[in-house]
């Protein structure tokens, strides 16, 4: 039997920020489908206003899976801002989830602010304001991958001058990640932490607190970055093949 993949990227990224990961998903589960969503203010929603809250990302991405003809239940891999959707959503629809995997949560009520995004980051964060385009994206590749690779950086900065994600997006999206607050228990799916070790965004302390407080499997990669489908691919995939049913 196929299944529906849905893939959820974090803050200021856009579905083009897998890279080739969906197409090795796809060559793994070749009949299945696999669907990437864009945020209103990233990607081909580049022009809208990004949403002030999760719980309003979630209802959207539901609108979307609609619209594209899908239905579930789904295999959901979420990323960092993606992974506070898949929570909020799996604790509004339980029953749309086959399984969930997120990678890099943090997660408010669970971690301080200082781990969530790392006390020394904080003013190059707040420097993404000011920067420009391409400027924008090497910081982030410096600060979410330990494989900051020449032609990694240059696609992320074509896709910054193709789709830019504007200042007020920016700040409505740190808005939106900065409020959420999950339910104290945890979403009754089927659910896997994955993190790296090497993670300069976020403090992996979070996804090992929240993994403990949900009694889920943690599953952690030594050297990966923030970024762990860049980072990590084949690891990765590996790691889905044994999400918990």
């Amino acid at each position: 039997m196929s299944n529906t993949w849905v893939l959820l990227r974090g803050l200021m990224r856009e579905a083009r920020h897998w890279g080739d990961w969906p197409a090795r998903l796809q060559a793994r589960y070749p009949h299945d489908r696999i669907i990437c969503p864009d945020w209103p203010g990233c990607g081909q929603h580049y022009q809208q206003r990004s949403l002030l809250r999760i719980e309003e990302m979630a209802g959207y991405l539901q609108q979307t899976l609609i619209q594209q003809g899908a239905s579930g239940p789904y295999r959901v891999v979420a990323i960092s801002l993606g992974a506070m959707v898949a929570c909020a959503w799996a604790q509004q629809r339980p029953a749309d989830f086959i399984d969930c995997t997120l990678i890099n949560p943090s997660l408010r009520g669970y971690s301080p602010p200082w781990q969530r995004l790392r006390l020394a980051n904080w003013p190059r964060l707040l420097g993404l304001l000011g920067q420009s385009p391409a400027a924008r994206e090497a910081t982030i590749l410096a600060l979410t991958s330990q494989r900051a690779e020449p032609a990694v950086l240059a696609a992320w900065q074509a896709w910054a001058r193709e789709a830019p994600v504007s200042r007020a997006n920016v700040l409505r999206q740190l808005w939106a990640a900065a409020r959420f607050r999950p339910a104290h228990q945890a979403p009754a799916v089927p659910l896997q932490i994955i993190q790296g070790l090497a993670d300069q965004l976020v403090d992996p302390r979070c996804a090992s607190v929240l993994a403990q407080a949900w009694g889920c499997p943690l599953r952690s990669h030594p050297t990966a970055g923030h970024d762990l489908p860049l980072d990590a691919p084949e690891w990765l995939l590996a790691q889905l093949a044994a999400a918990p049913a």
